[in-house]
C-alpha cells in the first residue's frame, strides 16, 4: 500500500447526490413515445365511459380522431385499436371480424386521413366477435364439451389481418395464441402485397386473472369455461422462450409479454433471447390495481404508475401499451418543464 492510501468506505451515495448527476447516469428511461395507448371503438356518434376503466373511453369514429390528435400532441406515436361489437354482430363464425365496412377497418381509414403520422397498430383476435366469447372458432360436440378449433381460428384470423391491412393498418397485432398463425399470416400479408405490414406477436400471453377490466370493456368474457387451452399456464417461463422462437422463425417482427409486471421475468429473460422488439402489455387489472389504491388514498398515483411503467423499461421492453399513456405522458412533460 502506498504512503497516504488508507481502507475508506465505499460511497455510492456520491452518485445520487443531486438530480443532475443522477440524470447523468440513469441507466433506463421512459418518454412518450415508449407508449402505446389501447382504444376502444364503437359504432354510432357518442362516447362513452368505461366503468371497468376509470378514465378510458369507448370511443365513436369521430371522438377517436379528436383524441388521436391530443394524443399526438402529447407525444404518442401509437394506439392499439379493440373493436366493441354489439351482440346483434356477433356470430359463432365472428364474420363481423373480416367486415371492411366494420368499425375497426372505417376507423384506421379515418385516422390515416386525420393524422397520418400516428402508428396504427390493430388487435387481430375474434372474442369480441364470437358469440361464444372465444378468441378462436368454437365447435360443440353433442356431449356439451367444446374445442377451440386452432387450424380453422387461423384462416378466420387471415381474414381479419387481410381486412386491417387493406384500410392501412401499419402493425397487426394477433393476440389469439393459436399455433402458427405468425407464420400463416404473415405468408398471406405478403402474397396479397402487404409485406411492409408490421406483425406484432403475442407471443407469451398468459391465462392471468388480470384481464377482467378489459373484458367489461369489450362486454366480451367467454360465454363458457376459460381461455387456458390457448393462452399460457402462469407458472410457465421456458415456454414463453420456445414460443418466443417459434415467433422469431415465423416472421414476427416484434414480441410481446402479457401482462407486463406481473411477469417481469419473462420479459427480462425474452429480452436476453432476442434481438427483436419486445412489447409489453400492462394490462387493465395492473391499471385498475394503481386507480383503485390511489383513489383510496394510499398510493401517489402519478409516482406508482409511472415507477411501474419504468420498472417494465428497465425489465426489457421497448414499447409499453397501457392505458396510462395520456396521464403518463402529461406527468412526463411537466417533469421536463
Amino acid at each position: 500500500m502506498l504512503p497516504g492510501m488508507y481502507h475508506l468506505p465505499v460511497r455510492p451515495r456520491r452518485n445520487r447526490k443531486s438530480e443532475g448527476i443522477r440524470g447523468l447516469i440513469r441507466e433506463t428511461s421512459l418518454s412518450a413515445s415508449h407508449l402505446v395507448y389501447p382504444v376502444f371503438v364503437q359504432e354510432g356518434d357518442e362516447d362513452t365511459p368505461i366503468d371497468s376503466l376509470p378514465g378510458c373511453m369507448r370511443w365513436c369514429l369521430h371522438g377517436m380522431i379528436d383524441e388521436a390528435r391530443r394524443l399526438e400532441d402529447l407525444g404518442i406515436r401509437a394506439i392499439d385499436l379493440f373493436a366493441v361489437v354489439p351482440e346483434g354482430k356477433k356470430s359463432s363464425a365472428a364474420e363481423e371480424a373480416w367486415n371492411p365496412e366494420g368499425i375497426v377497418p372505417r376507423t384506421i381509414r379515418a385516422l390515416k386521413e386525420a393524422v397520418p403520422e400516428m402508428v396504427i397498430m390493430t388487435d387481430v383476435a375474434l372474442d369480441p366477435f364470437n358469440s361464444d366469447g372465444h378468441d378462436g372458432i368454437v365447435r360443440h360436440s353433442s356431449h356439451g364439451k367444446c374445442e377451440i378449433l386452432n387450424d380453422e381460428s387461423v384462416e378466420v384470423l387471415c381474414r381479419q389481418a387481410l381486412c386491417h391491412a387493406e384500410a392501412g393498418a401499419d402493425i397487426i397485432s394477433p393476440s389469439d395464441m393459436m399455433d402458427g398463425r405468425i407464420g400463416i399470416i404473415r405468408g398471406q400479408l405478403d402474397a396479397a402485397g402487404f409485406d411492409r405490414v408490421s406483425l406484432l406477436s403475442y407471443t407469451a400471453k398468459y391465462a392471468s386473472a388480470l384481464y377482467g377490466p378489459f373484458r367489461g370493456a369489450l362486454e366480451s368474457a367467454p360465454k363458457f369455461g376459460d381461455k387456458k387451452t390457448y393462452q399460457m399456464d402462469p407458472g410457465n417461463a421456458r415456454e414463453a422462450l420456445r414460443e418466443a422462437e417459434l415467433d422469431v422463425a415465423e416472421g414476427a417482427d416484434m414480441l410481446m409479454v402479457k401482462p407486463a409486471t406481473f411477469y417481469l421475468d419473462v420479459l427480462a429473460a425474452m429480452r436476453v433471447r432476442t434481438h427483436l422488439p419486445i412489447a409489453a402489455y400492462h394490462v387493465s387489472g395492473e391499471y385498475l390495481m394503481l386507480k383503485a389504491a390511489a383513489a383510496s388514498g394510499w398510493l401517489d398515483e402519478k409516482s406508482a404508475a409511472l415507477e411501474a411503467l419504468l420498472s417494465i423499461r428497465r425489465a426489457g421492453a421497448d414499447m409499453i401499451l397501457t392505458y396510462y399513456a395520456p396521464e403518463a405522458a402529461r406527468w412526463l412533460r411537466e417533469e421536463e418543464i
